[in-house]
């Protein structure tokens, strides 16, 4: 494995751990309705579980509320129990095939716990982050003392790492500070 391939490796990684963190962001509410919220919520039907998203549409009618329209009728009550078990502080009314959930008004107490819950989320994608150049650095040094890498080579990949490291970092920090001022926007 040549030195571009591990950090090529490394890079997929650590995007892939953006991704993740900017999934998991979209389950954390605002003062707005996101279908993002619900959308990955496990259910039991049919004797196995299934998201949201995979077995009714979601749609944000007005700004504070989310309808989802299963396509099987009979799992209605199936998805609002799910709903009520994912603990979101949400409380699902059945309004004949649809479902509907309203979104209070968010206190400025509850604001500060969400951005404390993004914080503690992006602070394991950061950690995330800094395992990938940790395996990616282990391979480096590993594959030099192998193959017979130059040190200046060698050297020059772990400066690469830790800039697509710090760029990952940097990253992460950006939708941190953009989904705190969603969640702080009232």
């Amino acid at each position: 494995m040549a030195l571009d391939d591990i950090l090529l490796e490394a890079e997929e990684k650590m995007e892939k751990t953006e991704h993740v963190v900017v999934n998991e962001f979209a389950g954390v509410r605002t003062g707005k309705a996101s279908a993002g919220l619900v959308e990955n919520i496990l259910v039991e039907s049919y004797g196995s579980h299934m998201r949201i998203r995979e077995m009714a549409g979601i749609t944000t009618p007005e700004p504070r509320t989310l309808a989802i329209q299963p396509w099987d009728v009979s799992q209605v009550t199936a998805i609002e129990k799910a709903i009520q078990k994912a603990n979101l502080g949400l409380t699902p009314s059945i309004q004949g095939k649809i479902i509907r959930i309203f979104f209070p008004e968010l206190s400025q107490e509850r604001r500060m716990e969400f951005v404390k819950i993004i914080k503690k989320k992006a602070e394991d994608g950061r950690v995330a982050v800094r395992h990938v150049r940790r395996d990616a650095m282990d391979l480096l040094k590993k594959h030099a003392h192998d193959s017979g890498v130059t040190e200046d080579e060698e050297k020059q990949a772990e400066k690469d790492l830790q800039k697509l490291t710090d760029n990952y970092i940097a990253k992460i920090d950006q939708h941190v500070a953009h989904k705190e001022k969603e969640i702080m926007t009232v």
